[in-house]
């Protein structure tokens, strides 16, 4: 008889930082995470104080629903979603001490505020002696790799996209793990509920309820509209009264579903129904408008708050606190305006 071995050690455990990439299949911070070995721990952090955009509240009702069915998603792989609210930059320095990491994984931010902070929370998890990797989960393609001749960024979108669609070779997918290993003592969680996300007094969401926010429901909303508004998205996506848009943005905004899953399921569509081609190459157009928007605000970060040609720095702004408040509320007396406006208002969700 083989004299019996002693206990195996557990690897340490991988931590894997979910921001806009509320998602388990195509997720690469996930699966390398996943592949290291040992155990995985979730984590959320509610960015209160960190220097981003704070969200509107109809943004937190999103993600309050988003993360709900991440939890849900990693609780039937045995894991557990880990959430935490405050400054990343304190946070997930003192959780990767806590728990021992042996890596720290996460996928790429590219507005501005988003990027100096990672860079921040990655200086000082290296500073510790922690390993950290970032990955794409959003784009196509990274800002920095498309230039045009000169090796300057492009300005235009035209060139921009044909120069995208030339480069682009999707890595291969990445699918849903099935199975994560949970440590042995997860870290504290706050509730969702804890978070404050969903609006109670008073509840102004119920005209958000056609809204399926999560992975599952993303997915549904792409092969919904595959199967059906598509065949009419070339001519009728600016036909305001017609329900022949994708309705995929804020799913796309939370990471409930990638951009390179999108592709891949236009392609794999083009060959059995090439009557599509021309909606499928519009459709596809304007997610390289996304695209191009992210390369800007990457390549050019004061975009947020500078006009794109300077010539606009000078534009006659009306002060008018009475308009605005009208604006916002649809009762301008345009009719166009006020119908987008009460719509946005009402359901989250204005039509192109």
């Amino acid at each position: 008889m083989t004299e019996a071995s002693g206990p195996q050690k557990t690897a340490a455990p991988s931590l894997v930082w979910f921001r806009n990439d509320l998602r388990l299949a195509d997720n690469p911070a996930l699966a390398a995470a996943n592949a290291r070995g040992g155990p995985v721990i979730a984590l959320y952090i509610l960015e209160d104080g960190a220097p981003v955009r704070p969200m509107g509240g109809a943004s937190r009702w999103w993600l309050d629903r988003s993360l709900s069915h991440l939890a849900a998603d990693l609780a039937a792989l045995g894991s557990v979603l880990v959430i935490r609210r405050g400054d990343p930059r304190q946070i997930l320095p003192a959780l990767a001490r806590e728990t021992e990491a042996g890596g720290v994984f996460w996928n790429r931010r590219y507005t501005p505020d988003g990027v100096k902070l990672d860079t921040e929370v990655k200086a000082a998890l290296r500073a510790d002696g922690f390993a950290v990797e970032s990955f794409n989960a959003a784009l196509l393609v990274e800002p920095w790799q498309v230039k045009n001749k000169a090796g300057e960024p492009f300005r235009v979108f035209t060139p921009f996209w044909r120069t995208v669609q030339s480069q682009l070779a999707l890595p291969a997918d990445l699918p849903r793990p099935t199975r994560l290993e949970t440590p042995h003592a997860p870290p504290t969680s706050l509730s969702l509920a804890e978070l404050g996300l969903y609006p109670t007094a008073p509840d102004w969401s119920g005209g958000f309820s056609d809204w399926r926010p999560g992975e599952a429901g993303a997915k549904a909303r792409l092969d919904a509209f595959l199967e059906g508004a598509l065949r009419h998205y070339a001519e009728g996506r600016d036909v305001p009264g017609e329900a022949w848009t994708s309705r995929l943005s804020p799913h796309l905004a939370f990471g409930e579903i990638g951009p390179r899953q999108i592709v891949r399921a236009c392609e794999s569509l083009r060959v059995t129904r090439p009557e599509l081609d021309r909606s499928l190459d519009k459709f596809l157009s304007e997610i390289g408008w996304r695209e191009f928007s992210y390369s800007l605000l990457f390549q050019f970060p004061d975009l947020e708050t500078r006009a794109f040609k300077s010539a606009y720095d000078a534009f006659p702004w009306v002060d008018d606190p009475a308009g605005l408040e009208a604006w916002k509320r649809g009762r301008t007396g345009y009719p166009m305006v006020d119908a987008g406006m009460r719509e946005l208002w009402t359901t989250g969700f204005m039509h192109n």
